[in-house]
Order: structure tokens, then C-alpha cells, then sequence
């Protein structure tokens, strides 16, 4: 026998998409449910960026304050280093926001700051261990979703179900909505190394013979992206670790002693990226948002920064007509609109960066010492950092709380 639930808002995933959506619409008087696969948020080499987007979005909560009471770490520029030349490519320090710096900070340690601050709302919960497995369809209307839960089978139906569950979401494909793949050359493998007081402060990446890592400051490690041919992991590992050790210490010298650290292939966690997004959004009683709507590849670390703006624009398009019982296919299609334009542009960006720089650089078709000519220009002209800072760190089409508190 099913447990079943009745809901103004389902939201299927909990991760940054899904938990800051439902923290809005719980503080605007909307019953909202969060069914969430994992029994915690503990999973590592997830997107730990907060951009100054989402640190303006906790302001205008007011919770910014709090939110910078967690451990994390300040990045006021972004780096770049071809052979032995270093180019300052982003500079946060002159944008029109309230932080004017990207925050590194452990995902698990921000969702579950977001899910403490969404209990103080009565209309609020939060199911973990649910796996949402289908969606409940009468009419051509999405009513609601099966799920599987620590106490067995669970239907929730809902006005609205929300499609957060990230880019391996079996949703899409349950709501007969296809997927537009957009080719991308490279994957990504992620491992810590340790940091220690005296290293550099900023995050960046090396590009030298044919390969690329990229440095990341956390509190006590780096976390560390070597970025290799698409497809070609088994090749790397085949290799041996001893092979990659020595890769990895040939672009970054500091880490010849701490490589040692990785001692097993298990600590080095593979990446598959991709770029896709959906030919639609929306179905009635059904909204797509964040990963499971288009995935990001980690250039510029943005699919955070949209996927939390998505959230945003859902939440003050929905939370009024969710409360009031008068939810359209208009109104999430009004979402789609408004976010499909901010998405489009940014993987257009960001495959225009792997096509100039880093599919050449994978290939070897960069000579030694080889810079390209953008970079170049980013380097020598300070207002085009700023630019590229604001098109990584605010983006495209900023979204701004509308959303009113509701106290009951």
C-alpha cells in the first residue's frame, strides 16, 4: 500500500536548483515538498562555487551574513597560464553586486544551510532517501509523481511538479521530451592534493603539452581538475598512476611531494561532461529547471549560478497562482522563455571556449608556449576581465527575488 501525500509543489531533487526554489516558495506560503535520493548532501567533487548572483539572491533574503558564517574560501580573480605566462582572464572585484568575489564553498555545507532555513517555514519538507521514479499523468496534466522511500512505495500529487533531479533525470523521458546534445571534447578527472598557508590564493588553469589542469582553493586542499580527451580515461588509467603522477607534476611543480598523496585510482573521481538541453521545459503541471533542463559543461563553473537563477525566475512566476490555485501552462512557459535565452547564450560561450582553446589544446594543435589571441586580450585590457566576470559570475539575464515573505 502507498503512502500518499498531497502538495501544492513536488520537487524531485535536491540539489542547488531544487532546495533554493522550494526555500521560496515555503517562505511565500506555497506547501512544497523536496524528495531527495540521498540519505544526506555528502558528495564530494559536486559544483562548490556560490557566485556573487546566488550571494545577491542571499542577500535579498537576508541571509548572507549567516551563509558567510561556513567555511569557505574567496576568489576575487580567475587565472589562466600558458607555458611559463600567466594571464589574469576575470576580475570579480569591480561588479555591480553586493560581494564582489566568487565563494568556494562545500555544496553539502550550502544545501544544508538552505534546508535549515527552509524548516523555519510550516509549508516546508523535506524527504530524503525518496527516489522519485515516475510521474502520474491524467488527462495530459502532470498530477503529481511515484516515488520510492525509506518506508516503501509514495505517490504525491501535486499542482506542480518540479523537474530538479540533475542531468541523469529519467523525468524528461517519462514526459516524452527530448534531449538536444551539444559535442564537447573533453572529460574531467577531479582528486584532492593538500594546500598549504603559503600557496596562492587564486584558482585558475595551466595549459601546456597538450594537457590542461585547473587549481581550486579550498580550505586545507586544492581540489584539482585534470581535463583529458573525451573518452579517454580508460586510456589514462591503462597508463598507470605512477603515468598520471608525473602528468600532473609537469604541469603543476609545487605538487611533486603531494601527489604522493594519491595512492589509488578510487581517489580520482571521473567527470563525463556534457552539454544538453531540452527541446521544452514544460508540460502542463510539470517544469523543468537547472541540470535536468540543460547541462553545463564545468567551463567557467556556471551551471550552479543558472541553475539557482532558474530557480529564482520559477519561484516568482509560480509561488502567487500555486497559492491562489490558478497555476497555467502560461505561467511555466513564461519561465522557460525568460531562461532559455540566458542558456542558450552561455553554452554558446562556453563552446566557443572549447572550440578556440581547449579542443585545440587536448589535440596538441597548440604549439609550445602558444597563447591564444582572446586571452591575450583579456589580459592586456582590464575592462574585459571585468566582462567575462560578470558573464561567469552574474550572468546573462540576473534574476531577482520577488517573492514576498508570508509569516503564518
Amino acid at each position: 500500500m502507498s503512502e500518499r501525500v498531497s502538495v501544492e509543489c513536488c520537487v524531485a531533487g535536491g540539489g542547488p536548483a531544487g532546495m533554493v526554489l522550494a526555500l521560496l516558495l515555503a517562505r511565500a506560503g506555497v506547501k512544497v515538498v523536496v524528495l531527495e535520493k540521498h540519505p544526506d548532501f555528502l558528495r564530494d567533487f559536486r559544483g562548490d562555487t556560490v557566485h556573487p548572483s546566488t550571494l545577491e539572491v542571499m542577500y535579498e533574503l537576508g541571509l548572507l551574513d549567516r551563509l558567510l558564517e561556513l567555511p569557505h574560501s574567496r576568489v576575487d580573480n580567475l587565472t589562466a597560464r600558458f607555458g611559463d605566462d600567466e594571464f589574469t582572464i576575470a576580475s570579480f572585484k569591480n561588479l555591480p553586486t553586493h560581494c564582489r568575489f566568487l565563494v568556494l564553498m562545500a555544496q553539502w555545507d550550502f544545501l544544508n544551510f538552505i534546508a535549515t532555513e527552509s524548516q523555519r517555514y510550516p509549508t516546508y519538507q523535506l524527504r530524503m532517501r525518496t527516489e522519485v521514479t515516475d510521474l502520474i499523468e491524467e488527462e495530459g496534466t502532470i498530477v503529481g509523481v511515484r516515488a520510492v522511500g525509506p518506508g516503501g512505495p509514495l505517490e504525491v500529487r501535486a499542482s506542480l511538479v518540479i523537474g530538479a533531479n540533475g542531468r541523469g533525470s529519467v523525468l524528461p523521458e517519462k514526459a516524452g521530451l527530448a534531449v538536444e546534445e551539444i559535442g564537447v571534447p573533453m572529460d574531467v578527472f577531479w582528486f584532492r592534493l593538500s594546500r598549504l598557508p603559503n600557496d596562492g590564493p587564486q584558482m585558475g588553469g595551466t595549459f601546456s603539452q597538450g594537457r590542461i589542469l585547473v587549481l581550486i582553493p579550498r580550505e586545507g586542499h586544492w581540489q584539482v581538475g585534470f581535463v583529458i580527451p573525451k573518452g579517454a580515461a580508460d586510456q589514462v588509467r591503462s597508463a598507470g598512476l605512477d603515468a598520471f603522477r608525473e602528468t600532473i607534476v609537469r604541469l603543476a611543480p609545487f605538487a611533486r611531494e603531494r601527489i604522493l598523496e594519491i595512492t589509488d585510482w578510487d581517489q580520482v573521481k571521473l567527470l563525463t561532461v556534457r552539454i544538453n538541453r531540452l527541446d521544452r521545459w514544460c508540460r502542463p503541471g510539470l517544469l523543468f529547471i537547472g541540470d535536468a533542463a540543460h547541462a553545463m559543461s564545468p567551463v567557467g563553473g556556471v551551471g550552479i549560478n543558472l541553475a539557482i537563477q532558474d530557480a529564482v525566475a520559477a519561484a516568482n512566476a509560480v509561488a502567487q497562482p500555486l497559492r491562489e490555485g490558478r497555476l497555467t501552462i502560461n505561467d511555466l512557459a513564461h519561465v522557460e522563455r525568460r531562461r532559455t535565452l540566458p542558456t542558450r547564450l552561455t553554452q554558446r560561450l562556453q563552446k566557443t571556449m572549447q572550440d578556440i582553446v581547449i579542443g585545440p589544446q587536448l589535440a596538441g594543435r597548440n604549439g609550445a608556449g602558444h597563447v591564444p589571441f582572446g586571452v591575450r586580450v583579456l589580459g592586456a585590457v582590464p575592462a574585459l576581465r571585468t566582462v567575462l566576470a560578470y558573464v561567469i559570475g552574474v550572468g546573462i539575464r540576473t534574476e531577482h527575488v520577488r517573492t514576498p515573505e508570508v509569516r503564518r
